[in-house]
């Protein structure tokens, strides 16, 4: 138990980085055979598709969070390295997902929705993938190793430019309702909240980045801070803002009274017949 509090940033940094995803999926278990009965009822493959992919990341990330310590040691860094590419696999897969399929609103039917956006974001994590295992494994570039390398610019850099492509595609759809393209957005305003709060996660960690490139020690409090948010709240964050009302409604007759109205945001397709 000593090594894994002592790991890492140490204590506190553990301890804050654990114990949101192991609460979360805690909360999950509890709530697995109401949720399952709830998706029988219902019937979407949409909502059910979402579900699995979220069990599945939240359990990765959880393990990604109780092994982080790997990272200081030489004999799991392999280990460490293939644990990262595939939590970060599943954590954009499930980012991406979001962002293209409520993107596309009500122009394309519901399962039409789901094999777009199952493809697309698919083949973005995985070249995103590919392209961080060239680096680590290619390169020797250890992107999911932090250690003393302030100023090291091919790893801050890589992350900075990273960053801040995150940055540009969020500020972009916050732009959009200024633009032709505004009947495309949903209309909740949850969605707004959650693009606000990626944009600035990822503009802060984008800060850290360049810190730490430039030199400055302080850049790894601010990048350690992002990556505890990132880490221990985005799938409690992506649930509770798109999940949370399908699996709490009372009444499993939802067509003429949630179905509707989150169809109308944008969030949901007619698949449920």
């Amino acid at each position: 138990m000593a090594w894994w509090l002592q790991g890492g940033y140490g204590m506190w940094y553990n301890i804050a980085l654990i114990s949101p995803p192991l609460v979360f999926v805690l909360f999950m278990v509890s709530q697995a055979r109401r949720s399952i009965s709830r998706l029988t009822h219902a019937r979407s493959c949409i909502i059910a598709s979402y579900y699995a992919v979220l069990w599945v990341v939240a359990l990765f990330n959880l393990l990604w969070c109780l092994l982080q310590v790997w990272q200081g040691s030489s004999g799991q860094a392999t280990g460490w390295n293939v644990l990262s590419l595939v939590t970060s696999f599943g954590m954009l897969l499930l980012e991406v997902s979001v962002l293209v399929f409520l993107l596309q609103g009500s122009y394309v039917s519901g399962w039409d929705a789901l094999v777009h956006t199952l493809i697309f974001s698919t083949t973005i994590a995985s070249v995103d993938t590919i392209i961080k295992a060239i680096y680590i494994f290619g390169f020797g570039v250890p992107l999911f190793v932090d250690s003393n390398d302030t100023g090291d610019l091919q790893k801050w850099g890589f992350w900075l430019a990273y960053k801040l492509l995150f940055v540009a595609i969020y500020a972009s759809i916050l732009c959009l309702p200024h633009t032709k393209w505004h009947n495309r957005l949903p209309a909740r305003p949850a969605f707004y909240n959650y693009i606000c709060a990626l944009f600035l996660l990822n503009t802060v960690s984008a800060l850290g980045c360049g810190l730490l490139a430039s030199g400055v020690g302080m850049g790894y409090w601010i990048y350690g801070l992002t990556n505890i948010c990132y880490h221990a709240f985005y799938p409690p964050f992506v649930y509770a803002t798109f999940l949370a009302d399908f699996f709490q409604e009372e009444d499993l007759h939802l067509e003429d009274v949630y179905y509707s109205e989150m169809k109308d945001a944008g969030f949901f397709d007619a698949d449920w017949d």
